[in-house]
Parts: C-alpha cells; sequence; structure tokens
C-alpha cells in the first residue's frame, strides 16, 4: 500500500512528506484493517510534520480524521464486519481501567494514544485502528464530507461543551476566536442551540462567511464583541487571542482553548480574571463525544467545505493550509472509488 510518511519534522515549504510503499498490516487481536476512502489534513498534523507538537514516533503515517472501509476483522472484535463503513478520530486508544477511564474522562488517560501521532494514521492507502474506538458515519454524510468532522467538528463540539453551552444555552452569547474548519463547525451547532454567535478573525473573507452561516457579529481578533460574552472558545494557537477572549467575557465566563499547541501566554492583569472568570483547556475527545456530534450533524444537517487533493498531494496540502489558502478543510482523496 502506497503512503506519505513522515521521516523527520520540517517546514511544510520543503515538504516533510515521503511516499513510500509499505506492505498491507494484518490486524491484531481487538483491530481492524481499513481501506481508506479520504483523510481530511488537520492543524494538528502540520504541526506535527513542522515540529510544533513533538513527535512521539517516528517515522510515522500522520492523519487522524479517516473515513474508510472495514476489510479484516481481527480476532475478539464485536460489532464491526467487513464491509461496514466507518470512521478514525484522534483518540486511537486507552486503558479503559485508570481513574480517568473510570470516570468518563478517557481524553485525560495518562496512557492514551492517538491517530497519526503514537499510530499510523489515515495519509495512506489503508491502516490498522483499534475496533473499539472506530465510529459509524450517518448515511447523511459521504466520505468527503464527513472526514472534517472527525476531529474539527468533533473537538469543536467538546470546546463548546467544556465553555458549558449545551442544548438549553438558547440566547447565550458565544465568542469564537479563529474561524478555521473547527470553528465553522461549532458554529452552526452553537446556532442549532439558539446561541448567539459572534466571531473575531483577522480574515475578512472568513468574517463573511461567519455572518453567511448566522454569526451575529465578526471582526479582527483585536475588536471586542459589541457584547459581553457568557462564553469563548479560541481556535488560534496564540495567547494573544486567550487575553482578547478573556477580556470580551461578561462575569462567570469562560474561555475554552481549542489547542494542542499554544505559542504561549502573555501576562494578563487579574481584573480580566476576576469576578469568577475561567480558562479551561480542551484536551482530546471521547468515543461519546465522537458519537453525539456526529448524531447531532446529522439531524441539524451541518455542511463542510472541502478542498481535496490526491494522496500523492499531501505535501501541497500542508503548505497550503500553513500559507493560510484553504477555505474550509483540506481533504486527501485516498480512494476514489469509495470516496464520495
Amino acid at each position: 500500500m502506497r503512503a506519505m510518511l513522515l521521516q523527520g519534522p520540517g517546514p511544510a515549504s520543503a515538504g516533510p512528506l515521503v511516499a513510500v510503499d509499505r506492505p498491507d498490516q494484518t490486524p491484531g487481536p481487538r483491530e481492524v484493517r481499513l481501506r481508506v476512502a479520504a483523510c481530511g489534513v488537520c492543524r494538528t498534523d502540520l504541526q506535527l510534520c513542522e515540529g510544533d507538537l513533538v513527535a512521539r514516533r517516528l517515522p510515522i503515517v500522520p492523519g487522524h480524521q479517516v473515513t474508510g472501509v472495514v476489510t479484516l476483522v481481527g480476532d475478539c472484535v464485536d460489532g464491526w464486519s467487513v464491509g461496514d463503513r466507518a470512521g478514525v478520530t484522534w483518540l486511537a486508544g486507552t486503558d479503559g481501567t485508570c481513574r480517568f477511564c473510570r470516570t468518563g474522562r478517557e481524553n485525560l488517560c495518562e496512557s492514551a494514544v492517538f491517530t497519526g501521532w503514537d499510530s499510523d494514521g489515515g495519509y495512506a492507502e489503508t491502516m490498522v485502528a483499534r475496533a473499539d474506538v472506530l465510529v459509524r458515519i450517518p448515511a447523511a454524510f459521504p466520505d468527503l464530507a464527513a472526514a472534517p468532522l472527525l476531529c474539527g467538528g468533533v473537538i469543536g463540539y467538546r470546546s463548546l461543551r467544556v465553555a458549558g453551552l449545551g442544548p438549553s444555552s438558547a440566547g447565550a452569547r458565544l465568542g469564537l476566536y479563529g474561524f478555521g474548519a473547527s470553528a465553522r463547525l461549532a458554529l452552526q451547532v452553537a446556532r442549532a442551540w439558539g446561541v448567539e454567535a459572534y466571531v473575531a478573525t483577522r480574515s475578512a473573507p472568513e468574517r463573511v462567511r461567519a455572518l453567511e452561516l448566522g454569526a451575529a457579529w465578526a471582526g479582527g481578533l483585536e475588536e471586542r464583541p459589541p457584547v459581553a460574552l457568557d462564553a469563548a472558545v479560541t481556535f488560534a494557537p496564540v495567547g494573544s487571542v486567550v487575553a482578547a477572549a478573556l477580556r470580551a467575557l461578561d462575569r462567570g465566563g469562560v474561555v475554552a482553548i481549542n489547542a494542542i499547541h499554544l505559542d504561549g501566554l502573555p501576562a494578563m492583569p487579574y481584573e480580566d480574571l476576576w469576578w469568577e472568570r475561567s480558562i479551561r483547556s480542551v484536551a482530546n475527545v471521547t468515543r461519546q463525544d465522537a458519537r453525539e456530534f456526529l448524531e447531532l450533524a446529522a439531524r441539524i444537517g451541518v455542511t463542510t467545505d472541502v478542498e481535496t487533493h490526491p494522496l500523492a498531494d499531501a505535501n501541497i496540502a500542508l503548505r497550503r493550509l500553513e500559507a493560510g489558502e484553504v477555505r474550509g478543510t483540506a481533504v486527501l482523496v485516498v480512494d476514489p472509488a469509495i470516496a464520495g
């Protein structure tokens, strides 16, 4: 099978991924093999390839927004059969026994492993994954539309929940700082819950897109929204954006930081945090997050914007993402015969 392999980090402009031919893996107990249909290109992939996110294993095949079809089932697998359509998320496995797993917080498991970081991901024609972390993709979403949901969508959903929002939050005022693929999906969920969304982004075209998707206001990253916010989610991996979001909060508000890597946090006056405002990080996702979000996304008709590339052009997709040229999500079309 053909795969795009990261042997060592380097700038996206230099093309850090190398095309290689490898034998198909045989799934072990409780694993399945997938024929990959499509794989989204995430900013986390870019951070891994460029070295901002330190590699846990090299060489590694990146990619953790994977849709595909089960082609081989290992021993002791329940619920999955050859021919089933499946999705792979960032969470590749947990120990299931630690205090975090036992209390529904498997995203914090100290033994957790992650797709495309600890185990080979979806920048390949086939991949092996643990059967118990696979998710079922609603029939409403073809593979190309589903791929962006499996990371940006799920982590955006978790970010809203960490910020204290949900179906009973109608009328709440939410700030979205940065307006990439994950924020666009989070905005659609927030609007379905009746939440007012205020978008801050440096990109003028993204401000227009935010208003088209139902935002009540769109401005620059340093502009203060016209109302005090009950909650905010920051998507840009920049500490100054966290400070701007905190300044925009009403009393008791929460800033949820949706980032696995941040360039640092600036000094902030205590007055900006006082009145029981808080800052929370968003770490990984759970299987329950993925199930809840995909069900909700199908029910409310979430839409995704995709820019497609063949697997061999993964370096081009990374370069375009690094340059801010991707509208929506870059998706690698790995098997055009099954991706749709």
